[in-house]
């Protein structure tokens, strides 16, 4: 980890999704995650065949070395090695060398030192380092509401401590055996103040713990709603989703308003701060992993539940045309919602623009194809029912289409 008097920060994606540590050996799967070699290889070789990220199958195990990626891995790594003021080339100077790993001995030692801001940087380092450390941590009594106690204390006297403190909580949240009462005593607006400050001020690190965080103390209905309504937190949870490029951002940020979004106000809400847009311009982009655009794609489907959302998407021929877009080639989770939406849209509410702007795109096409493929009895109804709706809304359409996919259509 690098220390923070060296004003350096780690950018979130260097590190591999397995082992969380900086990547050597970037390599990418056909789900456009990237890992790190070894990580990746290991995973593989235990017979497992799905994208550990998205839990995705993966149709091949070929690994294509990331070069942008190792490249700019290599020059931060160089950079630090300037900073530090190590001019030694040979990889097994000390200079070079990494900082020895705490043990769990160690660890333990550093929890009676928590007002430390440097025992909390060390202990973060011990959690990225193993699911075993992960579990360890977690099952040491009162150690996450230690955590928790730093979170909610003076965070604008002790900013980095609470950063720090959030980061570690989030890693071990999942392993704690008593989750859902931890969430309970961070449901106040004492905690949910500091993480919001945490949210608006701290590096994307640890926003993006933030976010995970409220989202595993988000455990029923009151909750969802309390942290929803509380103060800028949709708003900062909406800008890190939209206006970062870090996949972590984006998917935590996504993740958390989608859990949150439950109740309807709160969708209404999420609509009028302009997230139709925001995501129809998020799915536009190539880019985008699949997990992002699956959870995307949720999000309108839950906007268009509400007429604001319908409103606002059949006005929007850029958001309509990325969700067709996306019916095919991302995932069967990608399909579904997409048609889900369409269907909605045009079938369910009969929009008349709507239907325009799926036409406009090629959407009849792509409905046709996909139910040549092997998509879901649920897929096929909706695509179905879509098709003999732009048959009676839009003749000329479906007059036009001329190939050989026209023996599929259900009339």
């Amino acid at each position: 980890m690098v220390k923070e008097d060296m004003d350096i920060t780690l950018p979130s994606f260097f590190r591999c999704p397995i082992s969380l540590d900086v990547m050597k050996s970037p390599v990418t799967l056909h789900t456009g995650v990237t890992y790190d070699r070894s990580s990746i290889q290991r995973w593989l070789d235990d017979g497992k065949n799905t994208c550990p990220a998205t839990m995705q199958l993966l149709h091949t195990t070929d690994l294509v070395h990331n070069h942008t990626l190792g490249r700019l891995i290599r020059i931060w790594s160089d950079s630090i090695r300037t900073r530090s003021g190590s001019d030694s080339s040979d990889p097994d100077s000390p200079a070079n060398s990494p900082p020895p790993k705490l043990t769990q001995h160690q660890a333990r030692d550093l929890i009676n030192q928590l007002h430390s801001n440097e025992s909390i940087s060390k202990l973060a380092s011990f959690a990225t380092d193993s699911d075993e450390n992960r579990r360890f941590l977690a099952a040491i009594d009162g150690f996450p509401l230690l955590l928790v106690g730093i979170i909610g204390g003076n965070v604008s006297k002790e900013f980095n401590s609470a950063e720090e403190a959030i980061r570690v909580l989030s890693m071990i949240l999942e392993e704690y055996r008593d989750r859902e009462q931890l969430a309970k005593s961070m449901i106040d607006k004492e905690y949910l103040s500091s993480m919001l400050i945490l949210l608006k001020k701290g590096r994307l690190g640890s926003r993006i713990a933030t976010a995970r965080v409220l989202e595993s103390i988000a455990i029923d209905a009151e909750s969802k709603l309390f942290i929803a309504e509380h103060s800028d937190v949709i708003p900062e949870l909406l800008k890190l989703a939209s206006s970062e490029s870090d996949p972590n951002a984006i998917e935590s940020g996504l993740s958390s308003l989608i859990c949150l979004s439950i109740p309807k106000r709160i969708r209404r809400r999420l609509i009028r701060l302009g997230i139709v847009p925001k995501l129809g311009k998020m799915l536009s982009d190539s880019n985008l992993s699949v997990s992002s655009t699956e959870k995307a794609l949720k999000m309108l489907e839950m906007a268009s539940a509400c007429r604001e959302g319908r409103d606002q998407m059949c006005e929007d021929e850029v958001c309509v045309s990325a969700i067709v877009k996306k019916v095919l080639k991302v995932s069967s989770s990608a399909t579904e919602h997409a048609v889900m939406i369409l269907w909605s849209l045009c079938y369910l509410f009969g929009d008349q623009k709507a239907m325009e702007a799926v036409a406009k795109s090629n959407g009849l096409t792509n409905i046709l194809l996909l139910m040549q493929s092997n998509c879901s009895p649920a897929v096929r109804r909706m695509s179905g029912d879509l098709l003999k709706m732009f048959r009676v809304n839009l003749k000329c359409c479906i007059s036009s289409y001329d190939t050989e996919t026209t023996h599929i259509m259900p009339f």
